[in-house]
């Protein structure tokens, strides 16, 4: 017998067995004798998870009065070790296993050959199946895959008669079901808490026993079409671009997609009586079992690229395409998800959504642009993440230290809402300081700017009481637009920031696109990936190639600010004729919108963004022409170091304060001298204290920060005597310290100055 048709079979039996009215122990005493009879096999016995113990719930061959009194641990024995590893065993000799014990009261000793699966729910053990023989043999593939189907089938039919405990079904198995500790990549910092929420809601298959064969295998056919089609649109998009890593995940996508086998071994699951989600979670959980036994990191991606797919095909198939934001956030939420996009992330409730999981993501990904502007902490690189963690599980996110603690024991989740509640008593102190203008003690004005790139950004400029918004992303628009902001629409936005703003200014820097920010909708000429976006065809240089672009910007920028001052910011620019060309397709607005008797801005100011260490050697070239001149240490450090800071390796190994970059922003604060041009910081580096406190001594007096930094750094501020700090700036920056941070913070210590 085939193993579909001893599937089936057994099946067939199993949905009348399901349909009767007899109690669900009646129900398991006989599914034991219907395996039985159809294998041949002289003992047939279910084993399940009960208050953390593996207890024998039905048997065909041991001794009845074992019943419910044999009980394991899950990884203790042949049957615990099944649940422990979700794996199948098939031995001719019970006793050849390290793992075999014993069981007297089961009359087991004369029963030589055994195998047994785990009945899964949920990518759970629930408990085990397992069959015997006096004759020592090994069980046949067919009937090891009898065996796996009936298992699935089971699974449902115990957790709708409530035979396994909630915790059990719900949940990792054994010692699963207590607290997990991961580390990851820290991506955006800061700590939450709140319950698991998958972005992809998990799918649960109602039915296991199909009613007609053919409508289901019709219902597969239609979704394997739609499956492609999907990834062929995939493929072909222009965000992926030619060759490089994401082509070659794709086409492993488009190879498992039209792979033959994958597709006929769900049609043989069908064929053996299961409903067409039932078959696809079938195939899943045989290559669930596959991935746990594979070492190749290589093949392991090949399977988890395997999983998404038939995740994405049962979907299609369930018609439950919607993801979690689409039903709302009920609660303070953690989301999970493989990967996300800038605009699915926008699509959650914000008050809710406290922290966000990714089993991939960097540094550079556009979500993580977009979370550290919304005050989301993110961490990555947590594999598997999605197999540990259960829908609604609590979780703690520490995005500083990059850890996730999912399920905590009650003492590390009081510790942690202690921390919590110690960091909400802080911001409600630096929250009554909104109104406040941070003066030093010797009387000297700093600017305390914030940065925003979002249309919701703008609410923080009053909730923080910042100077204004001294940097404004303009590329945020674009990175969440499925296609080209129109002109109209930049207008808008622009528009509604000036008018939120008042008297304010707000600094916009033109799109910083490209590079490790491409966009869909826009291909380079050359077709080619940069092999080091930071430093590749990006922001400036990519604007200047497509006028057409920066063109519609500036018209935007002109239009939105009619009557009033317009900022506008011009990112990497490395040598001064790349200013001035920008500022020429400025100024060919400007005439065309003079000719046309517009209102147009009140007065234009123009600055530019020093991220490119060459521009601080053409200073005295470029100051006569600005208004401003705005440091960003994000790609400043990265170039001065040579250090990408998209590699964890290289992330945290160069230190803001060190001589180096702190004896660079000193040359560029004297070589600002006697202009009248307004030079400032703009990045994390100025939203940190003790960085901030060294900024300040070297003469900066215009920081642009993350709003949730406003308050801190205000607080700053007013403990600060700029004579003091700039004296012993001098001093160290002369004869550097061995260890410069160190030094400034043993300084800030003795001056009563708290810089954690």
């Amino acid at each position: 017998m085939s193993a579909v048709a001893a599937a089936r079979s057994i099946l067939t039996q199993l949905h009348e067995l399901m349909a009767s009215r007899i109690s669900a122990q009646g129900k398991l005493n006989q599914v034991v004798d219907i395996i039985g009879e159809a294998l041949n096999s002289e003992v047939c016995s279910i084993y399940l998870l009960r208050e953390g113990m593996l207890e024998l719930f039905a048997t065909r061959g041991l001794e009845q009065s074992a019943v419910h009194v044999t009980k394991l641990a899950v990884g203790a024995g042949l049957t615990g070790t099944i649940a422990a590893n979700i794996e199948t065993l098939n031995l001719a000799e019970a006793t050849s296993h390290p793992e075999f014990q014993y069981r007297p009261e089961t009359g087991e000793e004369k029963f030589h050959s055994f195998a047994g699966v785990p009945i899964v729910r949920r990518e759970r053990a629930i408990g085990v199946l397992t069959v015997q023989h006096v004759e020592p043999r090994r069980y046949e593939d067919v009937e090891i895959e009898a065996l796996q189907t009936v298992a699935m089938v089971l699974a449902e039919l115990l957790h709708n008669a409530g035979l396994v405990d909630v915790e059990s079904s719900g949940g990792p198995s054994g010692a699963q079901t207590g607290q997990e500790v991961l580390r990851g990549l820290q991506l955006v910092k800061g700590l939450a808490l709140g319950r698991a929420v998958f972005h992809q809601p998990r799918i649960t298959i109602e039915q296991t026993v199909a009613e007609d064969t053919e409508a289901e295998r019709q219902r597969v056919y239609l979704a394997f079409d739609k499956m492609r089609e999907q990834i062929d649109h995939m493929t072909g998009q222009a965000e992926f671009g030619v060759g490089g890593e994401q082509e070659e995940v794709l086409q492993t996508y488009k190879m498992f997609a039209y792979d033959e086998g994958w597709s006929r071994r769900i049609n043989e699951a069908i064929d053996s009586g299961l409903t067409a989600e039932a078959a696809i979670e079938r195939v899943q959980q045989r290559t669930r079992m596959r991935m746990r036994e594979i070492d190749d990191p290589l093949l392991a991606d090949r399977m988890h690229d395997l999983e998404d797919l038939a995740n994405r095909l049962l979907r299609i198939v369930s018609g439950q395409l919607g993801t979690a934001a689409s039903q709302g956030l009920r609660h303070d939420s953690i989301l999970i998800a493989k990967n996300l996009g800038p605009a699915e992330l926008l699509e959650y409730d914000k008050r809710r959504l406290k922290g966000v999981i990714l089993e991939e993501g960097s540094l550079t990904a556009h979500v993580v642009i977009v979370a550290r502007a919304m005050g989301v902490p993110v961490i990555g690189r947590l594999r598997n993440a999605r197999g540990l963690i259960r829908e609604g599980d609590t979780l703690l996110v520490d995005g500083d230290a990059a850890t996730l603690t999912i399920r905590p024991a009650q003492g590390v989740l009081d510790a942690f809402e202690g921390r919590l509640l110690r960091s909400r008593e802080r911001q409600a102190g630096y929250a009554k300081l909104r109104d406040v203008e941070p003066f030093t003690r010797d009387g000297q004005r700093v600017q305390v700017m914030m940065n925003a790139g979002l249309r919701d950004d703008i609410a923080m400029l009053n909730l923080t009481g910042a100077d204004g918004i001294g940097l404004f992303r303009t590329e945020f628009q674009f990175l969440v637009s499925a296609q080209l902001p129109s002109r109209d629409m930049q207008k808008r936005l622009y528009k509604d920031v000036l008018d939120a703003a008042g008297e304010r200014p707000v600094i916009f820097r033109t799109v910083d696109i490209g590079g490790d920010k491409a966009l869909p909708y826009t291909v380079t000429d050359s077709g080619n990936e940069d092999e080091n976006p930071a430093m590749g065809w990006r922001a400036l240089r990519l604007a200047l190639e497509r006028e057409g672009l920066l063109m519609g910007q500036a018209r935007a920028l002109l239009e939105a600010a009619a009557g009033k001052t317009l900022n506008v910011m011009f990112p990497m620019v490395s040598e001064p004729w790349e200013f001035d060309a920008a500022k020429l397709v400025f100024d060919r607005q400007l005439e065309y919108l003079r000719g046309l008797k517009r209102t147009l801005p009140e007065a234009i100011n123009y600055g530019v963004m020093l991220e490119v260490p060459s521009i601080a050697e053409m200073l005295d070239v470029l100051v006569p022409k600005l208004k401003f001149v705005s440091i960003g240490t994000n790609d400043l450090t990265q170039f001065l170091f040579a250090a990408d800071r998209a590699n964890p390796k290289l992330a945290e190994r160069y230190d803001w304060i060190s001589p180096s970059i702190l004896r660079f922003l000193a040359r560029v604060v004297q070589g600002t001298k006697g202009h009248a041009i307004d030079l400032g910081v703009c990045g994390e580096m100025g939203g940190r204290r003790l960085e901030a406190l060294a900024l300040i001594g070297l003469g900066i007096r215009r920081l642009s920060i993350t709003p949730a930094s406003v308050g801190p750094i205000k607080e700053l501020v007013r403990r600060i005597d700029t004579a003091e700090i700039g004296a012993a700036m001098q001093g160290w920056l002369a004869s550097p310290p061995p260890n410069m941070r160190e030094t400034l913070a043993l300084w800030a210590a003795d001056h009563e100055i708290d810089v954690d």
